[in-house]
């Protein structure tokens, strides 16, 4: 009934709606698309925990996760600050319950519990933030706010809001420094639920933070100028992205978990997205789809194969998928799509999102210098993730398994989920410029 329920609405979408834009709601341009990438991703998830023994009360468990996709579809589709605090605050519980739903697991209820306790301090800055913006703009409706904040200069009241509202946004991204929750909640979730975090969570939290910086505070987003880098929330998006690229690919170096090495690469993966929202245009808006929605399979792809190591060794250590490639060709050459595209290699899906992400913001008219040097920056943090993607397959392809460790078993359900995903970055890298042209049709640009 879960999938019969959203084939239905990934109909519904596709088949469009009368309303393209109106107070509450935006349902036109890339909104679909992004709908449509949100549901096929959250039915990815759902096919892990089919192989999981994350609970006994499934039902409940496809109740809670159908609530958190409802969210991420209103925060999708809001055009409204308040709407989409709502949206997100459905989101948010139902991530927290659904992290501590493995009842048995002591890390599971810790990690919920710390995701919980940061989760409501993001809140109340969100709401704080929007409490100013309001108080600036008196509307709290995207078009309204660009309207009203489109004359210089930029108030007081709006800048504390705009830094507010970034902290809270910055805890649904993950950038640094309100990402500490990442790490214990990948690890500590069950791989279904961390694929769910990792991949839809991204698309929809970054999708909603975009329209918001794009449309609703574009004005503000500050000068123009190699030299003239200073004032709106242009400044305050460079340093969430560069010190969550830094922190994220240095720390990621270190990790000796699997979860917790995709978790510290999400967070260098946020600060790569945040340069398409700072390029501020369409090219940079349908570059970031791209990316969140390759990103999406790779990551989902990735937690697949964790699961399977998991549920072989008990654990989710590098060192467990040692020899994979011996027992297990076909989910070992999975992974190494997945690792490749995850570090931006051609002609993987996600070396095409990093291209398009540096092509819009070089071309970016907002302070050239700044955004040259976050690029060059960029490039090198993706040499960096390199080296700790290979150390994870230097043990699937090189490392040589002591003959006395027990070999691997296949799922059948767990390596179908990791081809497909594997056979969607591979083809959405073979023909990138289609679906970017088809972003850019739907964002109102016309590509020659």
């Amino acid at each position: 009934m879960t999938v019969f329920g959203c084939l239905a609405a990934v109909i519904s979408i596709i088949m469009g709606s009368p309303i393209t834009e109106e107070h509450w709601l935006n349902l036109g341009g890339v909104t679909g698309t992004v709908k449509i990438g949100l549901i096929g991703l959250t039915l990815s998830a759902l096919a892990l925990s089919t192989r999981s023994a994350l609970t006994q009360h499934i039902g409940e468990l496809y109740l809670i996760v159908l609530l958190a996709l409802v969210g991420m579809l209103l925060m999708a589709s809001a055009n409204h600050l308040l709407l989409a605090f709502l949206a997100l605050e459905l989101v948010s519980l139902s991530f927290y319950t659904l992290v501590a739903f493995h009842k048995r697991s002591r890390s599971a209820i810790e990690g919920a519990l710390k995701y919980f306790l940061l989760g409501g301090v993001a809140a109340a800055f969100t709401a704080f933030g929007m409490s100013f913006i309001y108080g600036a703009t008196h509307s709290l409706s995207f078009s309204q706010i660009a309207i009203q904040v489109s004359a210089p200069p930029l108030s007081p009241l709006m800048f504390i809001g705009m830094i507010a509202i970034a902290i809270g946004f910055g805890f649904k991204i993950a950038a640094v420094p309100i990402h500490l929750w990442a790490p214990d909640v990948y690890q500590a979730a069950a791989p279904p639920i961390g694929a769910l975090i990792a991949s839809a969570s991204k698309l929809a939290s970054f999708y909603l933070f975009a329209r918001l910086w794009m449309i609703g505070l574009g004005p503000l987003v500050g000068p123009t100028g190699v030299d003239t880098m200073t004032g709106g929330w242009l400044v305050i998006l460079a340093s969430l992205a560069l010190s969550s690229l830094v922190i994220g690919n240095l720390v990621a170096i270190t990790q000796s978990s699997m979860k917790r090495l995709l978790a510290y690469s999400a967070i260098a993966h946020a600060g790569y997205v945040l340069l398409g929202i700072m390029a501020n245009n369409s090219h940079g808006m349908a570059s970031m789809i791209y990316y969140l929605i390759t990103y999406g399979l790779a990551i989902t792809g990735a937690f697949a194969l964790v699961q399977l190591v998991e549920k072989q060794y008990g654990d989710d250590q590098i060192t467990s998928f040692a020899n994979l490639h011996r027992q297990l060709p076909v989910e070992a050459f999975c992974l190494l799509i997945f690792l490749l595209s995850l570090a931006g290699i051609p002609p993987l899906a996600g070396f095409f999102g990093k291209f398009y992400l540096f092509a819009a913001a070089l071309q970016s008219a907002q302070a050239p210098g700044l955004m040259f040097w976050l690029v060059v920056i960029s490039i090198a943090m993706s040499a960096v993730s390199l080296y700790y993607y290979l150390r994870v397959l230097k043990q699937v392809y090189v490392f040589d398994e002591e003959a006395s460790k027990e070999g691997f078993r296949s799922d059948p359900t767990l390596r179908a989920v990791a081809i497909i995903m594997a056979a969607g970055v591979i083809l959405l890298g073979c023909f990138p410029d289609l679906v970017v042209r088809d972003l850019l049709g739907g964002l109102g640009v016309t590509v020659p």
